[in-house]
């Protein structure tokens, strides 16, 4: 991409009009390259001031939302996905390139379903510099490349890193929505993150915030991080996040962002997470696949205010589920992906035994004058969807607060992308559930295996091992736990009658004696 000249080393002041100006029209380059009428904040040539992002997001806030124009000239409107990845920048206009700093920048071309048009700058030794569209630092693939000084516009980009001191390769991609998604090392791309959630769920349809701007600090030289800064807007709510990426064996996102509402939020989600489950050893009822299993996540994971460790196996429900775990100051939780042997997928193309786990952990909230640790009381709320399509992304999990938002609100927290949950408790954790047919009538056998050494520690006597075991409504019967110290894994045996009831919530734990030696089971049965 092309830069505009130096800027001149003044300061520009941050001043009201130049806010409004860009909120009233953010893309800063439209479709049609049209320039904002005077000077704004944060853009070209100006003097770059985190804060000045949160000031964006209150400005933009105060007024009425207008949806960006997403309009695209022939053949770009209606590209498939085949032709629209044959859009790639040239090498020479990656950001960074060459530079050895540890991190490449490639913009994205907006095209498919990647309509609207997102503002992109670099912040270079405090300076803004705008990322200049030009048709010629693109190739088109068997496109016809638009005209020449025709300024289509980016839809989000992509980061490189370099893992352990290797060549950049793919770290992180920002695109479409508010949506991003990251890697670890030597991970393929999964589960994806939101930067805000809206009333997912709702009878009246979701509200998808969009990026609209992106600011980019140029990272030094074995730094091993970089920040981005991000303006999001919605019908709602506007929001401001500054994000600092490290990679690494676990991919860290350390993310602040502020929240700042149109409109009282009656249903907000902080730090959401969407990823695919189509089937696997729980539920394969219909399924005609020679794979064992095909999903990017197999559980959401929570560790609750109160220290309790839970897993909660995902399912592909033939009805949309809609689960609230309640809480007061979460450690954390995510949408894990536990089963990470070729064997468990047999699939050659997919991989997902390779995609990544995303774990967040909140550091704090915040709002006018009202500092607090941890994130107060809510939910972590889990939705899933009946899906057909393995690309379909049909698990969502993220932080409800307790009460609406109605005024300016910000949180902190950190996201591990990640191979397996870091600082795990002392705790065997379930690797295993399977679901069949019971001993007649309703009845529904379970197998829940747990592995690790918590059950066969010094002192333990396995053969005491005990199985709290409940479930509202229904019963539960012959309910048994086979130890195996050979293996350090433990499986409890039940059957589950539900009478006359469409679901039942089950609880489970294995205790010596009356403390826990597995992360507590949760799981929601259906017909």
């Amino acid at each position: 991409m092309t830069q505009s000249p130096p800027a001149p080393p003044s300061r520009t002041a941050l001043d009201r009009r130049a806010v409004l100006a860009l909120a009233g029209g953010l893309a800063v380059t439209s479709a049609a390259g049209a320039q904002p009428t005077e000077p704004a904040p944060l853009s070209d040539g100006q003097r770059f001031d985190p804060g000045q992002v949160v000031d964006l997001a209150r400005a933009l806030a105060r007024k009425p939302y207008a949806a960006p124009a997403a309009d695209l000239p022939d053949p770009f409107k209606d590209i498939t996905y085949d032709q629209y990845i044959g859009v790639r920048a040239q090498p020479q206009s990656l950001l960074w390139a060459g530079e050895g700093r540890g991190f490449v920048v490639e913009p994205l071309h907006r095209g498919f379903v990647f309509t609207t048009p997102v503002a992109l700058h670099a912040v270079e030794d405090g300076v803004v510099r705008r990322i200049v569209y030009d048709r010629n630092r693109f190739t088109f693939g068997k496109l016809k490349p638009p005209e020449e000084g025709r300024d289509l516009g980016f839809s989000g980009f992509r980061l490189y890193a370099s893992f352990n001191g290797a060549p950049p390769t793919d770290c992180a991609i920002f695109q479409g929505a508010s949506f991003f998604r990251a890697l670890a090392a030597g991970q393929s791309y999964g589960v994806t993150a939101r930067a805000l959630t809206l009333k997912p769920a709702e009878a009246k349809g979701e509200e998808f915030p969009l990026f609209r701007a992106f600011w980019l600090e140029r990272p030094g030289p074995g730094t091993g991080q970089i920040v981005v800064h991000a303006l999001v807007d919605s019908d709602s709510a506007t929001a401001a996040l500054r994000m600092t990426l490290r990679p690494g064996d676990a991919t860290i996102v350390d993310i602040e962002a502020t929240l700042c509402p149109r409109t009282t939020l009656e249903h907000v989600g902080i730090a959401g997470m969407t990823g695919a489950y189509l089937f696997g050893p729980t539920d394969r009822r219909g399924v005609d696949d020679a794979r064992p299993a095909a999903h990017e996540v197999d559980g959401l994971q929570i560790r609750n205010g109160w220290g309790e460790a839970i897993w909660r196996p995902v399912q592909n429900p033939e009805t949309l589920q809609i689960s609230a775990f309640m809480d007061q100051d979460p450690k954390g939780f995510g949408l894990i992906q536990r089963a990470r042997a070729y064997a468990d997928y047999q699939d050659d193309v997919q991989r997902w035994e390779k995609r990544p786990s995303l774990w967040v952990e909140p550091l704090g909230s915040w709002g006018p004058g009202v500092p607090q640790h941890g994130w107060g009381p809510g939910a972590v709320q889990l939705i899933e969807i009946p899906s057909e399509s393995e690309v379909n992304e049909n698990v969502l999990a993220y932080w409800r607060p307790k009460e609406p938002v109605a005024k300016e609100i910000a949180f902190s927290y950190r996201q591990f992308w990640c191979w397996a949950v870091p600082g795990a408790p002392p705790l065997a954790a379930c690797s295993g559930t399977r679901v069949g047919k019971g001993a007649g009538g309703k009845r529904r056998l379970f197998l829940v295996d747990f592995a690790g050494e918590a059950p066969f520690a010094e002192g333990i006597d396995p053969g005491t091992l005990q199985a709290a075991l409940h479930t509202a409504p229904g019963s539960i019967l012959r309910p048994r736990v086979y130890p195996y110290p050979e293996r350090k894994t433990v499986r409890v045996v039940f059957e589950l009658d539900p009478g006359n009831d469409t679901a039942c919530e089950l609880r489970l734990v294995v205790k010596a004696g009356d403390k826990p030696v597995t992360e507590t089971w949760l799981y929601r049965w259906t017909p």
